[in-house]
């Protein structure tokens, strides 16, 4: 049996069937937006027994929530800058992640380097002070992953990260936060939400209007799918919408309430082998006393961000020639040059506007519920560390504003010990000893048993999706047939993370993931044809906006 007739599966998240049931079922409360936050909405809210619905508007995690450092931390600079409520909320909320979501948050080692001379942030006589803080980010939430802190020789930061400048190099510190892949876990809390708690998810499905009662209350909403429009029958309305919020609110209030600040954050991709990182590393940057991340990521290093102030259009944000300066600068002790960097990405942070806005850098990375007289609930702000708590807070407000209206829900969040899909059966899977296993196991989980059906059906699945990166064929087929995946972006932009790991090598890949994803999703040649040029028009776009030259993979990699 070829795998084209296989019908297995981890459970029922098909498009159609969600648009079917947008315009025929009636809901408690419909979310608009498909990023982690309106995907931990949709969850909180299904699981407490709410009828729940969820639109994105192109597809999940598409925007700030594919683009972050991959982090889930409690943020030293936020405990320096004296929120100490806002590190213990985040470090409380990464245990709880590591517990729910084990296949897809790992604890990882940071490496904090103290380099001394000119042009040092951190002089030697002030390490005692950051030792200090070292102390209160374990005892804020730190420690309860049962590792912590310790002071580290020059010798031994050096050994973690040989491209140091030796010269300049003091004794540093050694702690623990977590990693995540941000579209991943966005993915899964959806899908969670959808097949083991009934939610209606689907993307490709954007808010054309709202629809209210004589009084002014929401009634429903209008949404636009595939060139068809749908009346969708609901009491309330969530927006967590993110930087498109304020559009959102102007379907509900009329005019704009012009809330939101973006602020933008990029990150660039390297060959590993060119930095030599064993463990991550948080790099000081002398100009503005800012830092940034340089994270190992399979064979390769990405190094970010940059936090800055953006005005420029919301749907196309982009890595410029000064943002890529600015961190090639930043870590220059490495001889990093443009031919090296294979990816670039661009995302923006939801940022809420205050009278006394300066440095975007500055701003309070607090979240803020809204609900509005007619019961639209705007949620903004916030991490992604803290998106479950960003979501009960919001369900919170949803449960209010229906009062007597819905019976028989939770009143309170259910997702403290909620399990995400994959959680169970990943030991087992990771303990398989097989390479492609574990490998599966660290991005499906338990689930990952059904890519393996897959593969094993058609051998040829088991080949590389894009040479040089880890991905399997077999992954693209699963994403087009239990992920909703509809496209070769979504698969290489999110599903997969190719994009972002070597921008080039996925688009000389994206006429391959087209045939493959074609018979799941009914492509024709000339449909394939029509988003492989797209996806390369928009490799093209993001290389040139950067001023980057084209980057071959294979010659790029090697330890």
């Amino acid at each position: 049996m070829h795998w084209t007739n296989l019908l297995i599966g981890p459970g029922w998240f098909d498009r159609s069937e969600a648009l079917r049931r947008l315009a025929d079922d009636p809901f408690d409360l419909l979310v608009v937006g498909g990023g982690i936050t309106g995907a931990g909405v949709a969850l909180d809210a299904a699981s407490r027994g709410l009828r729940t619905a969820l639109v994105e508007r192109d597809d999940f995690a598409s925007g700030t929530s594919s683009k972050s450092s991959k982090l889930v931390h409690g943020g030293l600079r936020y405990l320096q800058q004296g929120d100490v409520r806002l590190v213990y909320e985040a470090l409380h909320e990464r245990q709880r992640l590591r517990h729910n979501a084990p296949h897809l948050v790992k604890i990882m080692p940071f490496l904090l380097p103290i380099l001394t001379g000119k042009g040092s942030v951190i002089p030697r006589k002030l390490s005692r002070t950051l030792g200090l803080a070292m102390w209160a980010y374990d005892l804020t939430g730190g420690a309860r992953i049962g590792k912590l802190h310790k002071r580290i020789t020059a010798e031994e930061a050096l050994a973690h990260m040989p491209t140091l400048p030796e010269s300049r190099l003091a004794a540093s510190y050694l702690y623990y936060d977590a990693q995540a892949d941000d579209a991943r876990l966005t993915l899964t809390i959806a899908r969670t939400a959808a097949v083991d708690f009934g939610a209606v998810v689907a993307n490709g499905v954007a808010l054309v209007g709202v629809e209210k009662d004589a009084a002014g209350r929401v009634v429903g909403a209008r949404v636009r799918a595939d060139d068809r429009e749908i009346s969708v029958a609901c009491k309330a309305i969530v927006n967590a919408a993110g930087v498109w919020s304020d559009e959102v609110r102007t379907f509900d209030e009329g005019t704009s309430p012009d809330s939101i600040r973006p602020a933008k954050g990029i990150h660039i991709t390297v060959p590993w082998s060119k930095v030599r990182n064993d463990i991550a590393a948080v790099i000081p940057v002398p100009k503005d006393k800012r830092s940034i991340f340089v994270v190992r990521w399979h064979d390769l290093t990405y190094i970010g961000t940059t936090d800055t102030d953006y005005d420029g259009p919301l749907d196309d944000p982009q890595c410029t020639r000064e943002d890529v300066d600015y961190l090639l600068d930043a870590v220059k002790f490495t001889g990093l040059t443009d031919a090296d960097v294979l990816g670039t990405w661009a995302g923006l942070r939801p940022l809420v506007k205050s009278a006394s806005s300066g440095r975007t850098a500055d701003l309070s990375r607090r979240h803020k519920v809204h609900p509005s007289d007619s019961g639209m609930i705007t949620i903004t702000g916030g991490k992604l560390t803290t998106y479950r708590e960003m979501s009960a807070d919001t369900v919170d407000a949803v449960s209010r504003w229906l009062g007597s209206r819905v019976t028989g829900i939770a009143r309170h969040s259910r997702t403290k010990h909620l399990r995400l899909r994959g959680a169970e059966g990943y030991e087992a899977m990771r303990a398989a000893g097989d390479d492609v296993a574990a490998h599966l196991a660290d991005r499906y989980g338990g689930e990952a048993r059904t890519v393996l059906a897959l593969a094993d059906q058609d051998p040829t699945l088991r080949d590389p999706l894009v040479p040089g990166l880890p991905y399997l064929r077999a992954e693209a087929v699963y994403a087009a047939r239990y992920e909703m995946a509809r496209s070769v972006d979504d698969v290489l932009s999110r599903r997969t993370r190719a994009r972002l790991l070597a921008r080039d090598a996925s688009a000389a890949a994206a006429a391959d993931v087209a045939a493959l994803i074609a018979p799941v999703l009914g492509l024709s040649e000339a449909d394939q044809a029509v988003q492989v040029a797209a996806y390369r028009a928009a490799i093209d776009h993001e290389r040139t906006s950067a001023g980057l030259p084209e980057t071959a993979l294979d010659a790029s990699l090697g330890a």
